[in-house]
């Protein structure tokens, strides 16, 4: 099964990325994901449920212990098949 995760981190600062959406940004970026889309108010990325799941649980984890007070985020089944 294939699933996107859209997700966003708060609290916000326009002026400079706050410590925790760094972190939530390099988990996606790291994880063994594929069509990551990073941006300023959204963030979504793709790829098998496994590692879908494994990049959801480090970033909450991960983005919490770096200041972030909220985490929103949603979880999609796209595509069958890969796990």
């Amino acid at each position: 099964m294939r699933l996107r995760v859209e997700f966003t981190t708060e609290p916000f600062d326009l002026d400079e990325a706050p410590a925790h959406a760094v972190v939530a940004r390099e988990v996606i970026q790291s994880a063994d994901l594929d069509a990551v889309d990073v941006g300023p108010f959204g963030n979504t990325a793709e790829g098998g449920a496994d590692a879908v799941l494994a990049a959801v649980d480090a970033l909450l984890r991960e983005s919490l212990a770096a200041g972030a007070t909220r985490v929103s985020l949603q979880v999609n089944v796209i595509g069958e098949g890969e796990k």
